[in-house]
């Protein structure tokens, strides 16, 4: 079964009954439905929804929204623009240039969402429906017809698959399931975007400025929510209010955009992250943007791995440990055995050094293996690092880790003078610890991104992708494979050890505990791999978001307590099935999972 979203006279297309929506209504008034209710629910939110501030947020005010009503107001703007734009309004058509309705339906259902999840946590906490004030009550009716008009607005059916007459009531379900589930994607399915018109030089880097301005506030308010109805709320409109830009289009011209200007875009990204800690207050999220730093640093090396050379690696954050520890036994540590206590630039040098000659000592012997071998040999070396770092105690082993204690009282950095442990005023701003080693990071993470763009459009790079896409055929062309992985293997256990050198002045103390396959806090290899997979693998800017979504969600959902890896799995689960290749997947992999995409004009050598 398939869904028409070619256009009409496409070969192969099939017939389409395009004459209604979900809900029986006039399309004119559907459309009014949908864009009356979009402002009524904006200005909703400028009415209390409950009478007392035991709520989290304070919804009680009159003129002023807060907490939840700031993200539905948001969404709430959104659908209003999108339902403007619908009637072909000539100073917003470029805010849909994949078509107005499905990007409609989504912004619509992003507030609806929204709107009645706010509205069912106010009943649930403080005791019933009683608790609600008129603009609670208008908010929910209000979000409701703005989606029932958006549903009600025409789309391309698809034609059900004929019945076998002789089919089981059991058949009968799936064949009518399968239709229905095949009628809802056709609802959202939009149509090709149009091209990206000529623009002058200075209005794409206007662009470029204004789309990584929106993705600093999104993240700067979705770090510091400061409850957890107001991190669930944001999830869901971040999430569709992301999905109906997309499917306006909106993204699309973006990265076409981006894609022109590679250089600025990059510099930019990184300016627009150097500013993150002057948004804060304290240091409290500078410690999230660190760690987040580290993880994703450590993911994109994994990504050279898994994403370039096609190489199953499940113990990969061992070599983040082997990185952390060399730079801790010689950073003057009071638990290291060794008398040492060098320089940051000589601690680096030793960590990365460390962790490739591990990469190298580990990759020569196993990488002639392929696929599921070579995965479980390399979650043997993760569980053999771990172990070995627990038994060199001094009775086990030679004295050398410290054991399951660790290497602990790491000092903090001591850079030309500057003390990454003390506050520094810039500005009239106040620098504090962590917002120092996060500057730190930022320098250390753009190295890394720079060796992996040059090196993924390097002829090294040109052979990973050709063994990763076949090696037969690569070893047959006359590429070294097993010199092209064991170059894969030990850059990317370099660049996990650079980030290992950091951590472990940043955490002040490294143990094996911190260095496990599976568990519910990052880094580890379940989740380094996951953040590859999830963000788009052979991209740079995919392992980095994917990093921070995989480190920040699990950190916001703690309030579920035994039941947050469950709720966090299922996430991922639904993810991978609705997007497998990834939330910024490079073409060529985009390609390999929606055969009817529209082939590109350009492929990058690594695919990206």
């Amino acid at each position: 079964m398939t869904t028409q979203t070619t256009a009409p006279g496409t070969p192969g297309a099939r017939k389409a009954d395009a004459t209604g929506g979900l809900l029986p209504l006039p399309e004119k008034a559907a459309r009014a439905l949908a864009l009356g209710g979009s402002v009524l629910t904006a200005l909703s939110t400028f009415l209390a929804w409950t009478w007392t501030a035991d709520f989290p947020g304070d919804l009680t005010v009159y003129g002023y929204p807060g907490g939840l009503q700031v993200l539905v107001l948001v969404g709430a703007l959104l659908a209003t623009l999108v339902a403007l734009a619908s009637y072909g309004l000539k100073g917003l058509r470029w805010l849909v240039p994949a078509g107005a309705d499905p990007a409609l339906r989504l912004a619509t259902l992003a507030v609806f969402a929204t709107s009645w999840y706010t509205v069912l946590a106010i009943s649930a906490d403080l005791g019933g429906l009683v608790n609600l004030e008129p603009g609670g009550f208008l908010v929910a009716l209000t979000s409701l017809a703005a989606l029932a008009g958006a549903l009600s607005l025409p789309f391309r059916r698809p034609e059900p698959d004929p019945a076998d007459p002789d089919d089981t009531g059991w058949a009968k379900t799936r064949h009518d399931l399968a239709h229905a589930w095949a009628t809802t994607k056709a609802v959202f399915a939009a149509d090709s975007p149009r091209p990206v018109p000529a623009l002058p030089p200075y209005a794409e880097i206007l662009i470029i400025v204004g789309v990584l301005a929106l993705g600093l506030t999104v993240f700067t308010y979705g770090i510091g929510t400061e409850y957890d109805e107001q991190f669930i709320g944001f999830l869901i409109t971040a999430g569709l209010g992301f999905a109906a830009l997309n499917k306006a289009g909106l993204i699309s011209h973006a990265s076409q955009i981006t894609a022109r200007h590679q250089n600025i875009t990059t510099c930019g990204a990184f300016v627009a992250a150097a500013l993150f800690p002057f948004t804060q207050t304290d240091d409290q999220y500078a410690t999230l943007g660190v760690y987040i730093l580290i993880f994703a640093t450590v993911a994109l090396g994994l990504n050279i791995v898994v994403g370039l050379a096609g190489l199953l690696d499940l113990g990969y954050v061992a070599f983040l440990g082997v990185g952390a520890y060399a730079a801790a036994l010689v950073s003057g540590s009071p638990s290291s055995p060794f008398d040492a206590h060098f320089p940051f630039w000589a601690a680096v040098l030793v960590g990365a050094a460390a962790s490739l000659v591990f990469g190298v000592l580990i990759g020569a012997p196993t990488l002639r293996l392929r696929g599921d071998y070579l995965a479980i040999v390399t979650l043997g070396f993760g569980e053999i690092f771990r172990i070995t770092a627990n038994n060199l105690d001094g009775t086990s082993g030679p004295d050398i880790t410290n054991g399951s204690n660790g290497v602990s009282s790491i000092p903090n950095l001591d850079v030309l003078g500057f003390d990454f442990g003390a506050q520094h005023d810039l500005g009239g701003y106040t620098i504090g610890r962590f917002a120092n080693y996060f500057f730190l990071m930022l320098i250390i993470t753009a190295v890394v991104v720079l060796v992996f763009r040059r090196s993924g459009n390097s002829r090294i790079g040109r052979a990973w992708v050709a063994i990763r896409e076949d090696e037969t055929a690569a070893l047959a062309m006359g590429i070294n494979g097993f010199r092209v992985k064991l170059i894969a293997f030990a850059v990317g256990a370099c660049l996990a050890g650079l980030a290992g050198t950091v951590q472990a002045h940043v955490t002040y103390t490294v143990t094996p505990e911190q260095y496990l396959f599976a568990g519910p806090i990052p880094p580890n290899s379940a989740f380094l791999l996951a953040a590859v997979v999830l963000g788009g693998m052979g991209t740079i800017s995919g392992p980095l978001i994917g990093a921070a979504l995989l480190f920040l969600i699990p950190n916001k959902l703690q309030f579920l307590g035994n039941y947050q890896l469950f709720a966090f799995g299922v996430a991922l689960i639904l993810l991978m099935r609705f997007r497998p290749e990834g939330l910024i997947p490079n073409r060529r992999r985009q390609l390999e999972f929606h055969e009817d995409a529209e082939a590109p004009t350009l492929l990058t050598k690594a695919g990206a």
